[in-house]
């Protein structure tokens, strides 16, 4: 089993979900994330004031798959739909998991995802 966890742009979300549901990945979680990289943050004008702006806005996103070929296929969509070619784009990162446990069912590993 494999966890993949990526770092989008927030308006990319959608453009996401739809990629990984048209490849049959079903199930994820999502969570608003503020960060920086590279880009590490930039200055902003708010009504004739500048202000640093330090952690840039992101959404994170987990999901488990059960097989490296899911993995790859997750990657894949990910990064096809969440790609602008811009600075920013975000990161994907995949681990693996040594066990899942659904608590209502006691189901383990893939039978819990």
């Amino acid at each position: 089993m494999k966890k993949i966890e990526a770092i989008i742009k927030p308006f990319k979300l959608e453009d996401v979900k739809d990629a990984l549901v048209e490849a049959g990945i079903e199930g994820m979680t999502v969570s608003e994330v503020k960060g920086y990289g590279r880009q590490q943050g930039h200055s902003e004008l708010y009504r004739g004031a500048e202000y640093v702006v330090e952690f840039i806005p992101k959404v994170k996103i987990e999901l488990v798959v059960s097989t490296d070929e899911y993995a790859d296929i997750a990657v894949k969509a990910i990064n096809e739909a969440a790609k602008t070619g811009k600075i920013g784009d975000g990161k994907i990162f995949v681990s693996t998991i040594d066990s899942v446990l659904r608590i209502r069912t006691d189901e383990t590993d893939a039978d819990a995802l």
